[in-house]
């Protein structure tokens, strides 16, 4: 038999550290972390459960998944590739969309983007969005990120 330890068992709360010193003993969240880390706690149940049956997970992490800089718009947006407000109205119907011809360009994800129906208003959170794509080159540098 190796040295491996397991933990076992469903419900259980298990605690591992890359270096000693990275967990607070005795408290979740405090307000210095060792190592200078950052507490996260990711919560995998409602907020109307009780407290016994909470879900959740907390991380120590060397920078915080908020760390990010500012968005700013794609400087090649597609004029194909919509979003709120929808002024054009899409008929309530069944539809059925031929295929988009191939660009005569090389396309990655984004300026592939193509969006054939929307409704709502994506400033009050209701409606939705329906979009096609063609991709005919690797995205290189570039990346889609949903902040949904």
């Amino acid at each position: 038999m190796g040295s491996h330890k397991y933990q076992t068992g469903f419900g259980n709360y298990f605690s591992t550290e890359a270096l000693p010193g990275a967990l607070p003993e005795g408290q979740n969240n405090p307000q210095k972390v060792g190592l200078g880390l950052y507490a996260e706690q990711i919560s995998g149940s409602a907020f109307t459960v009780p407290r016994a049956y909470n879900l959740r997970s907390w991380f120590y992490r060397i920078r915080p998944s908020v760390l990010q800089g500012e968005f700013r718009p794609m400087e090649s947006a597609p004029p194909l590739y919509k979003s709120r407000p929808f002024p054009e109205a899409t008929a309530p119907n069944a539809l059925r969309w031929g295929p988009f011809a191939a660009p005569a360009e090389s396309v990655d994800f984004l300026d592939g983007l193509r969006t054939i129906a929307g409704n709502g208003d994506s400033s009050g959170y209701r409606g939705c969005a329906t979009h096609v794509y063609l991709a005919n080159k690797a995205m290189g540098t570039r990346f889609f990120y949903n902040a949904d």
